[in-house]
């Protein structure tokens, strides 16, 4: 009977020896609470020992927690309802801050997440939103990592993952895209126009300082079009053409080229209007004849 109850004495000290090891990994910290006091001493990775009923240990993990922050709807700046949702990233810093200064540092990290990012939203317009994630990523940081210094947390990254915009919005930020990419194509297209037209000009003052050119591109353009074999062509006659002939048969009622004095002037016969069936020529100070 003594040996039994000596038997059962020796197994309750045992397990009680045994409630007093702890083991620590190596991504925790321990806090130990001795009568509900806090002990100095922060307890490493390792297997650690505590005096059985007195101590009680809170482990900690010190690693990179990832919290996802659910849609929060919020109002931009300039009047647009949006939903947006975020990612923190954050650690552990103080193991005992997190246990003694906050009863829940995960759930106050969720709660000062999602009001933080309401209130940041509400501070930007919908363009910054859009187009300046690295800016809201940042105010957003600093916003919760503020409160969260005094429960030991540190607040590493915060991303917003996606900004669900409503369906008239979208329909608005499409059409004005498809109007910008719409003046953009006009203002090419008229600086394309403006650079031809200063090209072209140069070309006809180069033709006109010479003037063999002008008909060089006019045989160029003919030949270009009779390569077509189904196109009918009607080419001008030029003037040239027409003094070359004059030149050639001289005035007419008058004699050879040769046979005019060199400074006579060459002259083209005057035209003649015909007005309701009757032949008028153009006098010489430039009045009609009935």
């Amino acid at each position: 009977m003594l040996s039994t109850v000596l038997f059962v004495v020796v197994a309750l000290v045992v397990l009680l020896l045994a409630s007093g090891v702890r083991m620590v990994q190596q991504y925790q910290r321990g806090v130990v609470l001795r009568f509900g006091r806090l002990l100095p001493e922060v307890r490493q990775p390792g297997l650690r020992l505590m005096v059985p009923i007195a101590d009680r240990m809170v482990k900690v993990p010190v690693q990179t927690i990832v919290l996802d922050v659910p849609p929060q709807g919020a109002i931009t700046r300039d009047n647009v309802t949006l939903n947006v949702d975020a990612v923190v990233y954050f650690r552990v810093t103080d193991p005992v801050k997190a246990v003694v200064n906050v009863e829940n540092y995960m759930g106050a990290v969720s709660q000062v997440a999602r009001t933080s990012l309401r209130s940041v939203i509400g501070r930007a317009d919908l363009d910054t939103l859009l187009s300046d994630r690295e800016q809201i990523n940042g105010e957003l940081r600093a916003v919760i990592d503020t409160p969260t210094d005094e429960w030991g947390i540190t607040v590493d990254r915060v991303e917003i993952k996606d900004i669900a915009l409503p369906e008239s919005m979208r329909r608005a930020m499409a059409h004005q895209a498809e109007a910008e990419r719409d003046r953009r194509a006009r203002i090419i297209a008229a600086d394309g126009e403006y650079q031809a037209s200063t090209r072209l000009a140069d070309a006809a003052r180069a033709m006109a300082d010479t003037p063999g050119a002008l008909q060089l591109r006019l045989l160029q353009t003919v030949s270009d079009v009779a390569s077509d074999h189904n196109s009918t062509l009607v080419m001008p006659l030029p003037v040239e053409l027409l003094r070359f002939f004059e030149h050639s048969t001289g005035q007419p009622g008058g004699g050879e080229v040769g046979d005019r004095p060199a400074d006579t002037p060459t002259r083209l016969p005057k035209p003649r209007v015909e007005l309701a069936g009757v032949d008028q020529e153009p006098s010489a100070d430039g009045d009609e004849k009935g």
